[in-house]
């Protein structure tokens, strides 16, 4: 089953192996991307469907100082590299479209202030160009502002095309600025984009609705991470999050919904993939920790529809065919994961 080719929103994709979004910081402060970064993916084009690390959609939303955008007419330039290199291979690319929010520092902005869903911190520090320094108070979001970033999503989208993807993956898990507006633990708003699971969905879902205007439904994914605490992220009943989404989310015919099964730091437990499979009726992509038998099985059980896989694809530049083979796995380096060059990102061994 892991094998065999799933038509997902507008494409066919080879097999059911998709490689998950990992953030690099490979693009440099100018957050461009390169040839390095042209030469990574176009290493793991043998994925069914590689989704791309989060990619700003405006300037000073950094929160990674190195990560790449695509709002500027030489950053979607320089993204055909990337796209022509994968597509070159026969593969298909996705880009994750992203906004930080509150996990965004103005150290790494030039100073520019931060936004969130409440005027709530991060606990804790963020690497910057000037050491550890703690997060800032985030300014609560009023609803103009609401409404360009919701037009900046569908610009972003419209570049990523541009750029030569295939379609786009919104970011919406992992405590980043829609994850910020969805769980009631960052969102204490008391308009229309706070309080009930409707009202803390409505920014996710006015992003859906303008990405897919843009760029068609069918070339448009999601993710979504409710258990998961990272970046101070909270809820107060994720399961029943996961329940009313996976239902809201099937009036917009999405290419596919993809959901973190559990939690980076295991503070938050529960089954979400099952609540998921129940409510959704389109293509369920499950991430977080599956081994190729552990996906094979899931598959033929009918829980999720394809896998994504992140470390092993960054370790792993043909994940697909190791795993077709039963061959050894080569073992991720996390030293390297977020230093600049070659090291541990385009040098891992092939069979």
């Amino acid at each position: 089953m892991l094998f065999s080719p799933i038509k997902v929103g507008a494409l066919t994709l080879d097999n059911r192996m998709v490689m998950a979004p990992l953030t690099r910081t490979r693009a440099g402060y100018e957050h461009l991307p390169n040839a390095l970064m042209a030469e990574y993916y176009a290493q793991r084009a043998s994925a069914g469907l590689i989704i791309t690390e989060c990619t700003m959609i405006t300037p000073n939303t950094s929160a990674f100082a190195a990560e790449p955008g695509v709002y500027s007419a030489e950053q979607i330039e320089a993204w055909k590299l990337t796209t022509n290199a994968v597509h070159a291979k026969g593969g298909k690319i996705f880009m994750q479209i992203w906004h930080a929010g509150r996990a965004a520092h103005p150290d790494l902005n030039g100073g520019a202030p931060t936004f969130s869903a409440s005027a709530i911190a991060i606990n804790g520090d963020i690497h910057t160009q000037n050491g550890m320094v703690p997060h800032v108070a985030p300014q609560e979001l009023s609803v103009e502002q609401i409404q360009v970033i919701v037009q900046e999503f569908a610009q972003a989208a419209k570049n990523a095309i541009a750029a030569g993807f295939d379609g786009v993956e919104v970011h919406a898990a992992n405590g980043y600025l829609i994850d910020q507006f969805l769980r009631d633990g960052s969102n204490k708003r008391s308009d229309a984009y706070g309080g009930s699971f409707e009202n803390r969905a409505r920014f996710l879902s006015e992003i859906l609705t303008a990405v897919s205007a843009a760029i068609g439904a069918d070339r448009v994914g999601v993710r979504l991470s409710p258990l998961n605490s990272y970046n101070g992220m909270i809820d107060s009943d994720p399961i029943a999050l996961i329940d009313y989404l996976s239902k809201h989310l099937n009036s917009f015919n999405l290419a596919y919904l993809h959901l973190m099964r559990a939690d980076f730091f295991q503070a938050q437990k529960g089954d979400v993939m099952t609540v998921a499979r129940a409510n959704y009726k389109g293509v369920l992509i499950g991430n977080m920790g599956y081994s190729g038998d552990e996906a094979q099985q899931a598959i033929k059980d009918g829980l999720l529809d394809v896998v994504a896989f992140g470390t092993g694809f960054l370790a792993n530049p043909d994940l697909p065919a190791r795993l077709k083979a039963g061959a050894a796995l080569n073992a991720p380096d996390a030293s390297t994961f977020y230093t600049p060059g070659e090291k541990g990102y385009t040098d891992y061994p092939t069979m």
